[in-house]
């Protein structure tokens, strides 16, 4: 037994369990002798992580604790497998100490979780849990889902780096789906060096060892086809800009060309139409058992055609082909992360994925990078935006930012 390895899962248990009641980032925890079993398989396997504990969101199957997907239909539900993502955490050497909270079904309804960075205003969602128990310092790794927003959002609103890697990078079997052609699985770290360490001990990738030939190129958008900038998100775009040129670092102003608008569109097309698919059985036999959000959403969703979600994927379809333009004479893009800073929790609101939309439909690699605030004081994030494929760039250049940022 690695007696440091022990007592770091020793500490976070009780960390856990000292602090976790108030914020409530998590649904389930191991207890001692569970997590000292995780421990020793996790350690078996020699891997990178070697014994760093890890929240995994409660969206996603797990043998030895419960699962429920924030839904009182699952409550106590015992899956017999692990998640693949869970196996792969393992396999890199970590281990995971308990189930984070999410939103039910990772869609709308609020979690329990409190924001500990922004007291009084939302941790985000779906991936709140896993975002705030990051941002406490209860865990140094947790992984997360999108399907909108669900991971650069939370991370933007609690101060942590989140990265929603390209489409397909991470597994997603074993995960409760809401949508099968924009579900991704992601993760938050607290610094930028952290994530791409983790990443790719995860994912198995050369995204921390790849070499960077250069400084990246960041390219900004200041205009959007279905929002105008806050005060709080043009605030974090502008001194972003500014800590980047100060620091050497080439900048260029983008214009966003129509098909972005179109996949942003596209986006809730095909999410309502496949969620109605894949949520099916609860919504026709316990409906009663579901929150009025998701019953609303999924009655709107029945009504996407077969024809609507088709002419989305086409639409989807022919601006990934279009990706490759939207980088020319930039190595990457830079964006707001979230809209403004987060919600107060009297809005019950989770906030809205307007700055994520496009590029999950697009399966590009984009990662939060906090340090900066919005008009209130509270913590907004910038969201670096790289080719599909190109995570080992995309993370590379979301270093190069924090470091300015932090300068």
């Amino acid at each position: 037994m690695n007696s440091a390895a022990q007592q770091r899962i020793t500490d976070t248990l009780a960390a856990i369990a000292e602090r976790d009641r108030e914020l409530q980032a998590f649904a389930a925890v191991h207890d001692a002798d569970g997590a000292r079993r995780e421990l020793d398989r996790a350690l078996a396997h020699g891997g990178a992580l070697a014994g760093l504990p890890v929240g995994v969101k409660d969206i996603f199957d797990t043998a030895t604790l419960p699962t429920a997907y924030a839904s009182a239909l699952y409550a106590g539900h015992r899956p017999r497998h692990d998640a693949a993502i869970v196996q792969a955490v393992r396999r890199a050497g970590g281990v995971v100490v308990g189930k984070t909270s999410t939103t039910e079904f990772a869609f709308l309804h609020p979690a329990p979780t409190l924001n500990p960075n922004a007291p009084g205003h939302t941790p985000g969602g779906s991936s709140a849990g896993s975002a705030a128990a990051v941002a406490a310092g209860l865990v140094p790794l947790a992984v997360g889902t999108q399907t909108g927003g669900s991971v650069v959002r939370p991370a933007s609103y609690c101060g942590v780096v989140g990265f929603k890697p390209s489409f397909g990078a991470l597994p997603t079997p074993g995960l409760k789906c809401f949508s099968w052609s924009l579900d991704t699985v992601g993760l938050f770290t607290r610094t930028v060096a952290e994530m791409a360490q983790c990443a790719q001990a995860i994912a198995g990738r050369p995204w921390a060892t790849a070499p960077l030939q250069r400084t990246p190129v960041v390219g900004i958008a200041w205009a959007y086809p279905w929002a105008e900038l806050s005060a709080s998100a043009r605030q974090a775009l502008e001194t972003a800009r500014d800590r980047l040129a100060a620091a050497g670092v080439t900048v260029k102003d983008v214009v966003l060309p129509a098909w972005v608008g179109e996949s942003f569109h596209a986006q809730d097309v095909i999410q309502g139409w496949e969620a109605a698919r894949a949520v099916a059985d609860e919504d026709a036999f316990h409906r009663e058992a579901l929150s009025q959000e998701l019953r609303d959403y999924l009655a709107q969703a029945q009504q996407v055609s077969d024809a609507q979600y088709a002419a989305a994927q086409a639409t989807a379809a022919a601006a990934r082909a279009r990706l490759g333009a939207l980088f020319d004479g930039i190595d990457v893009l830079l964006t707001p992360s979230a809209p403004d800073e987060a919600p107060p929790l009297s809005a019950r609101s989770t906030g809205a994925s307007l700055y994520n939309r496009a590029w999950t439909l697009l399966h590009v690699p984009c990662c939060n990078v906090p340090g900066l605030t919005g008009v209130q004081g509270l913590p907004m994030g910038v969201q670096v935006i790289a080719p599909v494929d190109a995570d080992a760039l995309c993370l590379q250049a979301a270093a190069v930012v924090e470091r300015a940022i932090r300068h």
